[in-house]
């Protein structure tokens, strides 16, 4: 009869422990459509996305993460700038994906890259958009 008992709680144990788990994880996916190569340092690591690429980086879990974007200039760039999206801070909720694609323009010496940012998360606050005003 202890042995009954014993297995029923371990049993129990066992299936708590199971149902504790952090829920969906999360991706991360960078497109990189600019004239260079990209570096995106995350999570205290380097993931390099070549001109043309596409990186996926899954399994990552729930958090605010922030990101930094270095970027290769072509051969002839005179001068350069860049969009405030290339550093910034990732939120990630239960299953949420996130698309980055990189693009550039050169022109006359010029070279300019901006980040574009998308979420699968539902910013519907009780099925409206949260008022972009107040807190």
């Amino acid at each position: 009869m202890k042995q009954k008992v014993i297995y029923f709680i371990l049993l129990l144990l066992s299936v708590g422990i199971i149902s504790c788990a952090d829920g969906p994880l999360n991706t991360l996916t960078f497109t990189n459509l600019a004239a260079g190569d990209v570096i995106v340092n995350f999570k205290g690591s380097e993931t390099e996305v070549a001109s043309g690429a596409t990186v996926e980086l899954t399994d990552i879990l729930q958090g605010e993460y922030e990101y930094e974007t270095i970027y290769e200039l072509p051969a002839g760039t005179t001068s350069s700038s860049a969009s405030e999206n290339l550093a910034g801070t990732f939120v990630l909720n239960a299953g949420t994906e996130i698309l980055v694609i990189y693009t550039s323009v050169f022109q006359d010496g010029n070279y300019s890259i901006s980040a574009s940012i998308t979420s699968s998360d539902n910013l519907l606050e009780d099925g409206i958009l949260p008022n972009p005003i107040s807190p």
